[in-house]
């Protein structure tokens, strides 16, 4: 069973909308008279902690062009863990039947996903305390403490889903350098739980339109010989599993001492 490649993005599509989450956060500095001065979108990158204030060592007045600018976000992954409090039947599959023409009359299917936790920390940096909390503040009256986002976590199959974003914790931390007075950088750690489902291989198969039944008066040791056939079918023949249609039974006798052959699909 393992071996099958499959890579369905789920993941990927989990991060991506988290970090959309953040990546439109403004704010404004003001003078003495409370006019505004200064509007800045915060930019937002996937990256390590250390990796922000390892830039900033080597600049820490940012007066470099080529250093990082303040204040930013960040965001990057802590943990992955199972959930076993949102396990779903796994015998259960979806199935999708295909549109297209090179696939008609294909049935996709695909068990029940597994779910899993994703852990993943937001830093917000700032040389400033009045940025920092600027950038804080328009984030935390929206965790009560989830928000919850709707992604396309299963584009083959056709499934979307509520994925919760949960907050778990914020600390801060203000880092110096040098002398006390020599502010660094401010920093907001927002610790965010995501809850969400990993999938497995989806497999194709025809689907099955007509089922035949051959019934006999007595055992098969007895080599009986079939005596009626009960066959159903989709009413019409060309609907598919999205369609709003019927079934025509039919019921037919046979004394000629003949059986079904299921290889050849005749009867001999």
């Amino acid at each position: 069973m393992l071996g099958q490649q499959f890579y369905h993005e789920t993941m990927r599509n989990v991060i991506v909308a988290f970090g959309t989450l953040f990546n439109n956060i403004h704010l404004v500095r003001k003078n003495n008279s409370g006019n505004i001065i200064q509007t800045m979108k915060v930019p937002l990158a996937y990256g390590p902690k250390q990796k922000w204030l390892t830039r900033l060592d080597a600049d820490a007045s940012l007066d470099s062009k080529v250093a990082i600018t303040l204040p930013r976000l960040g965001f990057e992954i802590q943990n992955l863990t199972y959930d076993a409090g949102r396990k779903l039947n796994r015998v259960q599959r979806f199935k999708k039947v295909k549109s297209s023409s090179t696939n008609a009359n294909k049935l996709d299917s695909q068990y029940m996903p597994v779910p899993y936790n994703l852990d993943i920390e937001l830093y917000a940096m700032a040389k400033q305390s009045d940025d920092a909390l600027q950038v804080v503040e328009q984030i935390l009256p929206y965790f009560q403490p989830d928000y919850t986002l709707t992604i396309k976590d299963m584009t083959d199959m056709g499934i979307a889903r509520d994925v919760p974003i949960i907050l778990n914790s914020v600390s801060y931390e203000d880092n110096y350098r040098g002398e006390f007075g020599e502010r660094r950088a401010i920093i907001y750690t927002l610790g965010f739980t995501t809850k969400f489902y990993l999938y497995g291989p989806v497999t194709s198969q025809k689907v099955i339109k007509t089922v035949q039944v051959d019934q006999y008066t007595n055992l098969e040791d007895t080599a009986p010989k079939r005596e009626q056939r009960y066959t159903v079918a989709p009413k019409p023949f060309t609907s598919d599993a999205d369609d709003d249609f019927g079934f025509n039974e039919t019921t037919s006798f046979f004394q000629d001492s003949k059986n079904f052959d299921p290889v050849s699909g005749t009867d001999k």
